[in-house]
């Protein structure tokens, strides 16, 4: 089986290309101190022996401890071998800042926590600073692209709506998702479209969610997710298919989907998670006529 970062996006994408899978920061970050720093640098080297060769972080997953740890694991690794992307807007302590002189600025805090050159540079959740993100941050990125100084710009969000106004408006390379892209959640789609269309990426984060992970069931519930995943469940086993490892390939059913993060805060979760990834899921299982209809 093919290892996950060595499939990479549509031919079509000529812009910017992505590996198939990446780790994503955000748990990274979170690690506490000081025994943090030892488990995140063992889960990136996990991560790259299982394949993986994109890296996503930002300034505020854990107060710039991601960028630092990313950049001292990766420092190992030829710089040539990997993706790497960083976000922009947002301060280590989450506060908004889209200003022009803001955007340089955390471009330069990120490349010294990191100590490494940044591949792609993604506005990070503009919400109601939309404007400005557009008018005076997209302008400053794009600049930095054409000078090759950044290699691809894009915008991450978790609301599809949002994304979308950046990809009909700009000229992105990419978006993050974060979430209404999985099997348990597909309102997403219009946008996907649209990147498809205008040939931008997708990458798609939170596809493993606590439904998906957690299925018990013997519990009753009311929780229309937490039903729903029981029953993708039960036809996913029909197939030999666990619903995580269905979670994982989902995504990149649809063809503007480069890439898939996954979170992981221990060499043994991002080693399980990679193991999903390799095992194959039967094409009959994405024609299931129950499927179909609980995907409808």
């Amino acid at each position: 089986m093919t290892a996950p970062s060595h499939v990479l996006s549509p031919k079509s994408a000529t812009r910017f290309r992505l590996p198939r899978f990446g780790l994503g920061g955000s748990p990274i970050g979170d690690l506490p101190d000081p025994a943090g720093d030892a488990v995140a640098s063992a889960t990136v080297d996990a991560a790259y022996q299982a394949g993986i060769r994109y890296f996503d972080t930002a300034p505020s997953y854990g107060g710039g401890r991601s960028e630092r740890r990313f950049g001292t694991a990766l420092a190992r690794r030829p710089r040539d071998e990997y993706v790497l992307s960083t976000k922009v807007g947002r301060t280590i302590d989450g506060t908004a800042d889209f200003s022009a002189e803001g955007i340089r600025r955390s471009l330069v805090e990120s490349r010294e926590r990191l100590g490494l050159s940044i591949d792609l540079v993604l506005l990070h959740d503009p919400g109601e600073h939309w404007q400005q993100a557009i008018e005076e941050a997209y302008p400053v990125l794009d600049e930095l692209r054409s000078e090759q100084v950044i290699g691809a710009v894009g915008a991450a969000a978790g609301d599809w709506q949002l994304l979308d106004r950046f990809v009909r408006d700009t000229e992105l390379d990419a978006v993050l998702l974060a979430g209404q892209y999985s099997l348990l959640d597909r309102s997403a789609a219009p946008l996907l479209d649209r990147c498809q269309a205008r040939g931008v990426l997708a990458i798609v984060s939170g596809v493993l969610s606590k439904q998906v992970l957690q299925i018990d069931q013997s519990k009753q519930t009311t929780d229309p997710a937490v039903i729903l995943a029981r029953r993708l469940s039960a036809v996913c086993e029909r197939y030999g298919v666990s619903l995580p490892q269905a979670a994982l390939a989902f995504p990149g059913r649809h063809s503007a989907v480069a890439s898939v993060l996954i979170g992981a805060a221990s060499p043994a979760e991002i080693r399980a998670d990679a193991a999903l990834v390799r095992q194959s899921v039967p094409g009959e299982l994405w024609r299931d006529k129950e499927l179909l209809r609980l995907l409808d």
